[in-house]
């Protein structure tokens, strides 16, 4: 019904940037937040940012200021530009939307992408 695709991803020097994208596709009646997560070798999801419909964004403390989320709702597609990359980002990036599917009854669900290698290193 719903399809999530990110890209982006791959291997950087530390230092470097990357922009990853992430678009919803398939049978959406309406779409709501949006939000990055991210995965390390051994450790849990954690949560990097969040945006809302209104483009109202919220960073996770450790991000100190380097990465930025955005949107663009005409495309169902967001962003995360992620600048002054450190090995410590190394993980599998995973987007997921709050989406309201056509013939879905009465409350949206959360739909993820498989997600996106990235990988700091010199």
């Amino acid at each position: 019904q719903v399809q999530v695709v990110e890209s982006g991803g791959g291997l950087v020097q530390p230092g470097g940037s990357l922009r990853l994208s992430c678009t919803a596709s398939g049978r959406i009646l309406r779409i709501y937040d949006m939000a990055w997560y991210r995965q390390a070798p051994g450790q849990q999801r954690e949560l990097v940012a969040e945006i809302t419909t209104g483009a109202q964004a919220n960073y996770a403390g450790f991000l100190k200021g380097r990465f930025t989320i955005t949107r663009d709702n005409t495309r169902n597609t967001a962003y995360l530009q992620m600048n002054s990359l450190e090995p410590e980002d190394t993980a599998v990036y995973y987007c997921r939307w709050n989406i309201w599917v056509i013939g879905g009854g009465g409350a949206s669900s959360n739909y993820w992408g498989q997600g996106t290698q990235v990988t700091v290193s010199s």
